[in-house]
């Protein structure tokens, strides 16, 4: 079997290799010259050398938030890493909408929600919403999208009846909310919940959120994850991979 070579790297802070790394924490100590120095001492404790405490702000009375830059001696082989990711080559509105209707020869009935006790729409409605996010629009602005945006606090049973009703293609979950894990177990419950009632290969099930990750939505039986950054043409362009296959099919100009 061929083993890769190593490629060992370092954390790059004013030059290349130097290993200089910064890190941050609060401490419940209020803001003097021994709080500074306990800070020191903390860092020093997490391997970094010669630390210097660049921030020192009081967050509340008797607490004191630091930022601490220090010499880090740690390497990574970045050759041994391996993590699932998704590949989709990414098309642009025009050929999304071209190859819907080529191919499938309908729209894609997106329905999405966050669910459980988050409340904060910010993601979904990035994805699905005509304003979209950082220049795109969402797929409500789509030709081939038909997106069924519910909002928040949604109970995963309704979402699945909304779904079935609307004789979805896929399901859209985002979870903002992180405490205590609580978006791995709304991820999760609604999955199970599909495959009790036999319906989990009905649906596409997307997973997004800002601590979520295609390896994260594997595990917990999504067909795939989506992070902080996605844009509505990254799940657009996954799901006419998904629906319409991987071949060229080009919008004609």
């Amino acid at each position: 079997m061929h083993k890769t070579e190593p490629k060992l790297l370092r954390a790059y802070g004013d030059r290349e290799g130097d290993g200089m790394v910064q890190m941050s924490f609060t401490l419940a100590m209020p803001k003097s010259a021994r709080a500074k120095e306990a800070a020191s001492r903390f860092a020093e404790l997490h391997g970094l050398k010669e630390p210097l405490v660049t921030t020192m702000e009081e967050c509340a009375e008797g607490y004191t938030y630091f930022v601490v830059y220090g010499h880090s001696g740690h390497s990574i082989d970045v050759n041994g890493i391996e993590v699932p990711d998704v590949e989709v080559p990414r098309l642009d509105m025009k050929e999304i909408d071209h190859r819907i209707h080529a191919r499938l020869g309908r729209k894609i009935v997106v329905v999405g929600a966050c669910t459980g006790s988050d409340a904060h729409t910010v993601g979904i409605d990035a994805i699905l919403n005509m304003k979209g996010y950082a220049g795109e629009k969402g797929l409500e602005a789509y030709k081939g999208f038909e997106a069924y945006n519910l909002g928040a606090q949604v109970e995963n049973d309704q979402l699945i009846e909304r779904a079935m009703a609307l004789a979805a293609d896929a399901i859209l979950v985002s979870q903002v909310i992180t405490q205590r894990n609580c978006h791995k177990e709304n991820g999760r419950a609604l999955i199970e919940m599909l495959e009790r009632r036999g319906l989990r290969e009905r649906f596409i099930c997307l997973f997004g959120g800002p601590r979520v990750d295609h390896k994260l939505g594997l595990e917990l039986g999504f067909d795939a994850g989506f992070g902080p950054g996605t844009r509505p043409g990254d799940v657009a362009s996954y799901l006419v991979h998904r629906l319409c296959g991987d071949g060229e099919v080009h919008a004609a100009e």
